[in-house]
């Protein structure tokens, strides 16, 4: 991972990343970097993102009596989203999961990793699994435009073309994940991942971690951080509209209400993308977990993913009552958030 690290933050290489807590806050010029983001082919490193590596012969079994999806789907040739919530269906966090080389990785922001797998541990007893935290080892890098996928064909021998399909090759494995224009994560390891990052970078520009942050919002991903976790019921994050809740699959933790907030029909909570018209440079930025208000001032929601857009302001992905959308609108420090359309379809209820 340091040497990762050197490589990016090196003047020599013309790479000169800003890095902050693992996390590669800008490659110099964070403006004109959201603004390639929008328009061109960017690739960004995902250092800010944590891995979790389980493995043992009862893997399966254990994680199918965590989870929310069906992990027996995972067939080391795609990916999916499932949460993690306590016995009061709470999310405690919300993976992106797929299964390679006899093993299930379950990729989440890498604050929390540490808490979830003491947590999981707790509960393995005696089943044969290990867990282990290859959030460093493991080299993560998105790509995102047009012509990501030309991009990457000289690099790999296949590239996927469908929505959470995973191809593990010799360099190293890649995901297509959803969104507005394509999107790939690779995973890989210190070697490759320079003589990767070094020839997507002759067509692609280099990012910080806000524009991938902006592109997942624009893709309606939500995430549970640590100042949000236990604030949502999987349905309040979307998961059923992402596919990330399998109602057939049996027993889990939290499996008794979220099937309930299902089957009685009674979402009463949705995430909806938003903009925010505030100053960049106000000195006022919304933050994961600020409450939500109506126009009495009370509190209705949260945010749940927050980055600078395009333009003046954010982009945001809010929690709110659903009722509130249909009234008044809905704010944060006095300012009226417009609602956008997201990518995939909600099913509601108000009733």
């Amino acid at each position: 991972m340091q040497e990762w690290q050197n490589f990016l933050q090196s003047a020599s290489n013309n790479q000169n990343a800003v890095i902050q807590n693992d996390k590669v806050i800008s490659f110099g010029d964070p403006a004109a970097e959201l603004q390639s983001t929008m328009n061109e082919t960017v690739v960004c490193d995902l250092s800010h993102l944590g891995l979790l590596r389980l493995q043992g012969d009862d893997t399966q079994t254990f994680l199918q009596g965590q989870v929310t999806n069906d992990i027996k789907l995972l067939n080391g040739q795609n990916a999916h989203y499932t949460a993690y919530c306590n016995p009061k269906g709470r999310m405690l966090a919300l993976f992106l999961a797929f299964s390679q080389n006899n093993a299930v990785h379950l990729q989440m922001p890498i604050e929390l990793t540490e808490t979830i797998a003491k947590r999981l541990k707790m509960y393995i007893m005696r089943s044969k699994v290990t867990i282990e935290d290859v959030s460093k080892s493991i080299i993560k890098i998105g790509i995102n435009g047009h012509n990501a996928a030309e991009l990457l064909q000289p690099i790999f021998s296949q590239v996927p073309k469908e929505d959470f399909e995973l191809v593990s090759l010799e360099k190293g494995s890649l995901l297509k994940l959803p969104g507005t224009t394509p999107r790939y994560e690779i995973f890989t390891d210190t070697t490759h991942a320079i003589t990767i990052w070094d020839a997507l970078k002759v067509s692609a520009k280099p990012v910080g971690a806000a524009c991938w942050e902006w592109l997942e919002i624009q893709a309606g991903i939500p995430e549970v951080t640590l100042k949000t976790q236990e604030e949502f019921v999987p349905q309040m994050l979307n998961l059923d509209a992402l596919n990330a809740i399998n109602y057939k699959k049996g027993c889990y933790t939290g499996q008794e209400i979220v099937a309930r907030t299902h089957y009685l029909g009674k979402v009463k909570r949705r995430t909806q993308l938003a903009h925010i018209a505030s100053n960049h440079n106000s000195g006022v930025m919304p933050q994961t977990g600020d409450d939500i208000l109506d126009n009495n001032k009370q509190a209705i929601g949260k945010i749940v993913r927050c980055a600078p857009s395009t333009d003046t302001g954010f982009d945001i992905l809010a929690e709110s009552r659903l009722e509130n959308l249909e009234q008044d609108g809905i704010f944060w420090n006095d300012i009226a958030l417009t609602i956008k359309a997201l990518p995939y379809q909600l099913e509601t209820s108000i009733n």
